[in-house]
């Protein structure tokens, strides 16, 4: 092999591997900025929306500009008590509520750090982020054995969580768009 061939395959090699540790979007990253955005061009800072996904659920967002994103779904015990606010655009009563009484069995809880999305490993200028379901709460610091998970695992669980969160923004930029 010549000089020129394996200064090619070097440089190659270090190009695929730096773009093999970069962090890549997921799904979610998009969606929150473009919740967060909507948000602060509407001058609100919550939102609510049925969960289109799961039958008698609902998904509440509470922003906190420059600095994150607290969105919550969850069953609730009394639908025909969050109906008739979520018409009103009573949200953040949602959110509340959602985080008061929904059913703790189907509660999902992201924390998005930065109103960015979720990221499996926070880099210099992202925080970590955090997803809870069902009570079980998972980290996204890139510390998986300190989790007691193998890092195959905190990948498969990190592409589910940002998978489902894809979704709960997806519902709630629907309803912004519905009711603006």
């Amino acid at each position: 092999m010549n000089a020129i061939a394996r200064g090619c395959l070097a440089g190659a090699l270090v190009v695929g591997t730096c773009s093999a540790a970069a962090d890549p979007e997921g799904k979610s990253a998009p969606l929150a900025r473009q919740l967060a955005s909507a948000l602060t061009a509407a001058k609100l800072d919550s939102v609510a929306a049925k969960d289109p996904v799961h039958q008698g659920s609902y998904i509440g967002a509470l922003h906190i500009p420059g600095v994150q994103l607290l969105v919550i779904a969850a069953e609730y015990p009394a639908p025909a008590l969050l109906d008739p606010r979520l018409a009103k655009g009573e949200y953040r009563d949602i959110y509340i509520e959602l985080n008061a009484s929904g059913v703790p069995a189907s509660r999902i809880f992201v924390e998005d750090l930065g109103a960015n999305g979720l990221f499996a490993k926070p880099a210099d200028n992202n925080p970590m982020d955090m997803y809870e379901e069902s009570g079980k709460r998972l980290m996204f610091d890139g510390e998986w054995g300190r989790q007691k998970i193998s890092e195959q695992e905190y990948m498969k669980r990190y592409a589910g969580a940002d998978e489902r969160y894809a979704e709960m923004l997806t519902a709630l930029i629907a309803q912004l768009k519905k009711s603006s």
